[in-house]
């Protein structure tokens, strides 16, 4: 690696603009997170795709695969990116967080049970073990988390960690915090 690669980062980087998913119908997707995680729509953009290798070059994917994009905002700092792909080598198995490309999306919250107990309600979520709370003296000791599957099994997570957690004793570094509220309705941009 050279020097001006290995030095100080992506040159004028500033935040993360977006996360992105991948899912299997754009409007059911988009309807769950507008319904149930109170997301704002943005925008949507689409179809894309192109008769030469574009696909394959600008995106990484089959060179006649299709996508449509939409774009949503979740809570006050979060922009989330949701495509639909049709792709002739596309597989339509969600990965599970032990395989390569497996994710989540964490949603801080300030009560864990009442937010799992609002998620077991939502038809066609599945929630798994939890809350479980961290009490072992590690780094993640003052988390208590659960993870739960959307309808089309993408991985989620409600977490928090009100009085703090096991790693601030051991550094001065901090995670970026929450943000200071995310009301339960729409937002105004």
């Amino acid at each position: 690696m050279s020097d001006s690669a290995s030095s100080g980062g992506i040159p004028t980087a500033r935040d993360i603009d977006h996360l992105a998913l991948t899912v299997p119908d754009l409007k059911e997707a988009v309807s769950f997170f507008v319904e149930y995680l109170c997301a704002d729509f943005i925008y949507e953009y689409g179809p894309v795709s192109n008769d030469g290798t574009w696909m394959t070059d600008a995106m990484g994917v089959d060179p006649k695969a299709t996508c449509k994009i939409v774009m949503l905002r979740l809570g006050p700092r979060t922009n989330l990116e949701l495509f639909e792909y049709s792709a002739p080598d596309q597989s339509g198995t969600p990965p599970r967080n032990s395989d390569i490309g497996g994710s989540h999306i964490a949603v801080y919250v300030d009560d864990i049970h009442a937010a799992v107990e609002y998620l077991r309600a939502i038809p066609g979520v599945m929630v798994q073990l939890g809350p479980n709370e961290v009490s072992d003296e590690s780094v993640l000791d003052g988390i208590s988390w659960c993870y739960w599957l959307t309808p089309w099994g993408q991985q989620m997570e409600v977490i928090t960690a009100p009085n703090g957690m096991g790693y601030e004793r051991i550094t001065s570094k901090r995670m970026a915090p929450p943000s200071p509220a995310w009301r339960a309705r729409r937002l105004s941009l």
